[in-house]
């Protein structure tokens, strides 16, 4: 059984993720920072199922705790598996912040920074140690980074960040088989940013291809489904799921 550990599981795609990962035989460590019954109905869900969970607190922004989160993550592989690494790492925890760069403060840059770019070169470095030979790593950006819009300029910045470092992680993890890509979802029906309106959700179905904006699971989906030995030749590849956003 693959084992994976998703940052901010609790909700959105990372709850997807985790859904459909366990529903693929994936046995599953979800985090969460500030909502811990939100990640054991997760948990539950997935159990109900059939499947195996286990959740773990962890603010992504916070590197002073990532040993300790290293630890912890060693005592749930060994108390819910039975084994000492785990498989893949999902870098998805986030939260959006949306000003145009005139009005963005200093604190809301640093906030975004140390989520989406600082975090998880930190928790990426720390963790390889209990990451099996043969591994992947999966690191959400955004299409934003494709498609400038107008008020997402830090956020989208970082995301492109991101997808620079996991061409990095590819080359500096790849003698030891790990693998990296990068997945950019474009408009997606979650709370964050606090969420989408009727009029917005109609002006982003309108930008793209499929006519709708994309649902959790399509992007969960993806996530399971670049864990598939199917997808072993995948490797440094920044992968948009957006149904054809503004094409």
């Amino acid at each position: 059984m693959k084992i994976v550990i998703i940052t901010g599981g609790s909700r959105g795609i990372g709850a997807s993720a985790a859904r459909l990962c366990a529903r693929e035989g994936m046995g599953v460590i979800l985090t969460y920072n500030s909502n811990p019954a939100c990640a054991e109905a997760v948990v539950a869900g997935i159990e109900a199922d059939g499947g195996k969970a286990a959740a773990l607190k962890l603010d992504v922004a916070d590197t002073s705790v990532f040993l300790a989160f290293r630890d912890a993550v060693g005592a749930a592989l060994k108390t819910h598996w039975g084994r000492e690494d785990f498989d893949g790492l999902v870098n998805n925890a986030g939260y959006g912040v949306f000003n145009p760069i005139a009005t963005v403060t200093e604190a809301e840059f640093d906030g975004l920074f140390a989520v989406h770019l600082k975090g998880p070169f930190f928790l990426t470095q720390t963790l390889p140690p209990l990451m099996a030979n043969g591994g992947h790593i999966v690191n959400v950006a955004s299409a934003t980074t494709r498609v400038a819009t107008a008020g997402v300029a830090p956020y989208a910045s970082f995301k492109g960040g991101l997808e620079v470092l996991t061409r990095y992680m590819a080359k500096e993890f790849g003698h030891r088989g790990i693998r990296a890509n990068s997945i950019a979802p474009g408009a997606i029906r979650t709370d964050l940013g606090g969420g989408l309106d009727d009029e917005f959700e109609a002006m982003l179905a309108g930008q793209t291809a499929l006519g709708r904006v994309g649902e959790p699971d399509d992007v969960g989906g993806a996530i399971a489904g670049l864990f598939s030995d199917h997808n072993r030749w995948v490797n440094a590849q920044s992968i948009e799921i957006a149904g054809g956003y503004i094409i």
